[in-house]
C-alpha cells in the first residue's frame, strides 16, 4: 500500500478556512475560498493545498492566491519537527534576502482549526521540474532548448548561492543542541539512524557513519541549510527564471556545503551525463560548472565537497528507508546500499 501525506475533504477545508480568515482579515466581508486543489507532484511530508481567497475590505475587492501547508501528523518522514522554523526561515528570507521564496502570510498554532498547526503563504505561479514523470524524460524542461535550459541552470545555481549570503547571525533560532556547523547536521542524521533502528536494525547505515566520521572534512564553512536543494523544489517562469525556492521543511545552520553537495548529486542523478533516468539534458551545467558558479556568487569555497556528496548519499538513504517503511514497500537490498554508501 502506498502511503501519502494526510488528505481531507476540500469542501470542508474551504468552509474552515473561510471561518478562520474572518478572524484574520479585520473588517472584511464576503470572504470566499475557491479552487482548492492538491498540487501536482506535491511533497511527501506535508499536506499542501492550493486555494484562492476573495474578500471585500475598505470598499475594495481583494483576491489572493494562497497555499496552506499543514504540519504532519501520522505521516512523519523526519524525526525532527521543524515546522515553526521553516515558517520563520521563509519569513526572514522574504523580508531580508535576495532568495526568492513565497511570502508567508499567516501562521496558526491552534490545532483545533485544521487538526494541526498550519501556515498560509502566497501562491506563486510557474512551472516545476517534477520527478514523476522524470523531467529529463518528458515535459516542459525535456522539450526546452539547450539555451533555455542554460538559463534555468544559471538561475537555479544563483539562488542556491544566494542562500549562503544570508547572515547566520539572523538565524540563531535554528541552532540545535549540537550547536551549528557540520556537527548539527551530523547529529541530526545520527539520530535519524537511531530512529530508523526503532523499526529495524540498520547495520549498513551504522557502518557508513563510521566510514564518514573517519574521513571527517577539514573545511566546514558556516551557512544556512535549505535541506532539499534541487531544481525540483524550484518554480520557474516562462523565461526559465526562478520564481520561488520551495520546501524549507528541514533547515539548519549545518554549513554551506550541504546544499551544494545535494544539488550536484541530484543533478547528476536526474539529468547529468551519468543520469540513472537515462536522459542527459544538454545545456544544464556540469558539476564543475555548478561548483564554480556557486563559489563566484556565494563567495565561499567548495573545497572538500566530495565528502559532503558522500554524506548526501547517506542522507538520501536514510530518507529512502523511512519512506519505504511508511509505504510498506521494500527498500534497496543490503548489497546495493553498501555500494551506494561505499562500505564493505
Amino acid at each position: 500500500m502506498i502511503v501519502a501525506p494526510e488528505t481531507r475533504d476540500l469542501e470542508e477545508l474551504a468552509a474552515r478556512l473561510v471561518h478562520w480568515l474572518s478572524g484574520r482579515l479585520a473588517g472584511a466581508t464576503g470572504i470566499a475560498v475557491t479552487d482548492l486543489a492538491y498540487p501536482r507532484g506535491a511533497g511527501q511530508s506535508h499536506e499542501t493545498v492550493l486555494f484562492d481567497a476573495h474578500w471585500s475590505q475598505g470598499g475594495r475587492d481583494h483576491s489572493q492566491g494562497c497555499v496552506v501547508r499543514i504540519k504532519p501528523g501520522a505521516f512523519t518522514v523526519f524525526p525532527d519537527d521543524l515546522f515553526d522554523e521553516q515558517y520563520r526561515v521563509m519569513k526572514l528570507l522574504a523580508q531580508e534576502s535576495d532568495v526568492r521564496v513565497a511570502r508567508p502570510l499567516w501562521f496558526e498554532e491552534d490545532p483545533a482549526v485544521l487538526g494541526n498547526a498550519f501556515f498560509v503563504m502566497e501562491r506563486k505561479r510557474g512551472r516545476v521540474p517534477v520527478s514523476i514523470p522524470a523531467y529529463a524524460r518528458e515535459g516542459w524542461l525535456h522539450d526546452a532548448s539547450p539555451d533555455q535550459r542554460r538559463t534555468l541552470w544559471r538561475n537555479a545555481v544563483a539562488q542556491l548561492a544566494l542562500i549562503q549570503r544570508v547572515p547566520v547571525s539572523r538565524l540563531g533560532f535554528l541552532a540545535g543542541a549540537a550547536g551549528t556547523g557540520l556537527a548539527q547536521e551530523w547529529d541530526k542524521y545520527r539520530r535519524f539512524t537511531a530512529w530508523l533502528e526503532e523499526t529495524a536494525p540498520q547495520p549498513v547505515l551504522r557502518d557508513a557513519l563510521v566510514r564518514l566520521e573517519a574521513a571527517w572534512p577539514a573545511h566546514d564553512p558556516e551557512g544556512l541549510v535549505w535541506g532539499d536543494a534541487r531544481i525540483g523544489n524550484m518554480m520557474f517562469d516562462d523565461d526559465f527564471r526562478v520564481v520561488a525556492v520551495m520546501d524549507w521543511e528541514q533547515p539548519s545552520l549545518g554549513g554551506a556545503l550541504h546544499d551544494l553537495a545535494w544539488f550536484c548529486t541530484l543533478g547528476e542523478t536526474m539529468h547529468g551525463r551519468s543520469s540513472t533516468h537515462g536522459a542527459y539534458l544538454e545545456g544544464m551545467g556540469t558539476r564543475d560548472e555548478t561548483v564554480a558558479l556557486w563559489e563566484e556568487i556565494g563567495g565561499k569555497s567548495a573545497a572538500g565537497l566530495e565528502w559532503y556528496e558522500d554524506f548526501t548519499h547517506f542522507k538520501m538513504t536514510c530518507t529512502g528507508v523511512r519512506l519505504g517503511h511508511l509505504r510498506g514497500t521494500p527498500t534497496m537490498d543490503e548489497a546495493a546500499m553498501r555500494r551506494r554508501l561505499k562500505v564493505a
